[in-house]
């Protein structure tokens, strides 16, 4: 990059799905250009990207339709667009952006069979080499009967992040099972990252498990556990935003949010515990980071903490001991 920056450390990664009846994706090929999920270079012309709004607002409803049969794709024939989204690839986009390290987070959907992205991510991450940039992640569903045990063997495998979606899980933040899981994960030093709030591309009927209202309850019972909000409440960042002023083992991950929004946020909790993250490959790397830029111009002590230093405090809170590997080559 032509700027000088610090490497960055990215939050909040995953890569190409495959589930259920879809071929598996081969996480070690490099392949020409990503295509990412949601992509404002997929088309000629492209679409001009908006950094003042959220994200996923700058694209059309052809390209959200676009979305949801890739998503189907990802469980049933396959997705021409997971193929791209592999370890190297991503290696590449993170080099291309001067990212140092980003965390991969799988998520467990309770489907009958092919629902084991964590196993199968943190073998491709082992098989790679690439422990040193790509952090595990790990996510069980709350109605696994085998959860507490996956959670041990991935904590064992050193795991450090555990994904809890509760639109696609289908489980408020504050149901009794939830509640359990993070005692267990304040158990292993398991970093909690939520999904929070309503991005306004998921099925209406799975809003209502996502409302900030439903996170405060972990958020005070656990408060040695450090909780991750994704996408710092989304669309309902105005709920959000009050729970990491109100409890210290908050920290907002930046992705998605615009100029105006971030810059209000950075003001009121002074970016202590604001997080670098793309979400890729939903969208390319780049498109996060020029807005961390843009809000940290001139401010090299927060433009450091938002790129690295605030993650780097939070990893480590995180007091896994990996006993083992899965997947060691």
């Amino acid at each position: 990059m032509a700027l000088d920056l610090p490497k960055a450390i990215d939050m909040h990664c995953h890569l190409g799905m495959s589930l259920l009846l879809a071929p598996e994706v081969d996480l070690q090929q490099r392949t020409g250009r990503v295509r990412h999920l949601l992509d404002c270079d997929a088309t000629t012309p492209g679409c001009d990207l908006d950094l003042d709004v959220y994200i996923n607002r700058n694209f059309s409803d052809e390209a959200l339709d676009a979305l949801w049969w890739g998503s189907a794709a990802q469980g049933l024939w396959g997705s021409a667009s997971a193929k791209t989204q592999t370890i190297p690839n991503l290696l590449h986009e993170m080099d291309a952006c001067g990212i140092e390290r980003a965390s991969i987070m799988p998520i467990a959907f309770d489907l009958p069979f092919g629902d084991d992205l964590t196993e199968r991510w943190i073998k491709a991450i082992n098989l790679a080499g690439a422990r040193q940039r790509l952090i595990l992640g790990c996510s069980v569903h709350p109605q696994d009967p085998a959860r507490f045990s996956r959670l041990q063997a991935y904590a064992d495998a050193g795991a450090r992040i555990i994904k809890f979606h509760p639109t696609m899980q289908r489980a408020y933040p504050d149901s009794n099972a939830m509640m359990e899981l993070y005692e267990a994960c304040a158990r292993l030093g398991l970093i909690v990252f939520f999904h929070c709030g309503r991005a306004g591309i998921e099925p209406e009927l799975t809003h209502r498990y996502a409302l900030p209202r439903h996170y405060e309850a972990a958020l005070k019972t656990y408060p040695k556990l450090q909780f991750v909000l994704g996408h710092s409440g989304a669309r309902d960042v105005a709920e959000a935003l009050p729970l990491a002023q109100r409890y210290d083992n908050v920290w907002l991950d930046m992705h998605g949010q615009g100029v105006t929004t971030l810059n209000d946020m950075l003001a009121r909790t002074g970016g202590e515990r604001m997080l670098f993250g793309s979400d890729w490959p939903f969208y390319h790397v780049a498109a996060s980071l020029a807005k961390l830029l843009i809000i940290t111009e001139d401010r090299p002590d927060r433009r450091y903490a938002l790129l690295r230093g605030n993650a780097e405090r939070l990893l480590s809170l995180s007091q896994v001991q990996p006993q083992g590997v899965i997947g060691a080559r």
